[in-house]
């Protein structure tokens, strides 16, 4: 008997053999479905309205979008395709080849990933992902505190995560519970609340 050794996939086959009936990233080489609730669509698409009003009341060079596809890395060298549930995107890069598909190897400003069965992808690997490319903020957002306990505490409460990158290229963690109000580097006049955003 003779073992088949399924072809890993690269980014740009991704891109290629990526289907369109919905959202999916490239984790291991392999094409994955994201499926979601709608309570967590609520709570991204919240954030969406939310950083797309912040962005059109400062007249800020930025696009956001829910589309986005990003090249990332692992530690071990293998090519990823991560979707953030939300992105805040230069509107320079965003235009820089407009008839390109929705996919980026560049850093966007901030990535947004709401947690569900999957978090520790979340709280790990897009982390550092996320790192390693040099996205300067990356928020996650555990609206159902699924999370481990070394994460979110004992016992767990909701909480909205803001990860900033620093001068050596290190993300530092600030945590938001109930009604602090978040403090974003890209938005530093946002005025939203971690319950505003749990509870979308």
């Amino acid at each position: 008997m003779v073992a088949t050794v399924t072809q890993k996939l690269t980014f740009d086959r991704f891109l290629v053999e990526c289907p369109e009936d919905g959202k999916y990233e490239l984790v291991n080489g392999e094409i994955v479905r994201m499926n979601a609730t709608r309570n967590h669509d609520d709570v991204a698409n919240f954030m969406l309205f939310g950083f797309n009003d912040e962005v059109k009341r400062l007249n800020l060079n930025l696009t956001v979008n829910n589309t986005a596809v990003i090249r990332t890395v692992t530690k071990t060298g293998i090519e990823q395709g991560r979707r953030p549930d939300v992105s805040v995107i230069d509107r320079d890069l965003w235009r820089s080849n407009r008839t390109d598909y929705s996919a980026l190897r560049e850093p966007i400003q901030l990535a947004v990933e709401v947690t569900s069965t999957n978090w520790d992808d979340d709280y790990i690997d897009k982390l550092d992902e996320y790192q390693r490319l040099g996205i300067p903020e990356y928020w996650i957002v555990d609206y159902l505190a699924i999370g481990s306990r070394d994460f979110l505490g004992n016992p767990k409460i909701p909480t909205v995560f803001v990860d900033l990158l620093d001068a050596g290229g290190n993300y530092q963690r600030s945590a938001f519970k109930g009604s602090d109000r978040i403090v974003s580097r890209t938005f530093p006049e946002l005025t939203l609340t971690a319950e505003q955003i749990i509870n979308a």
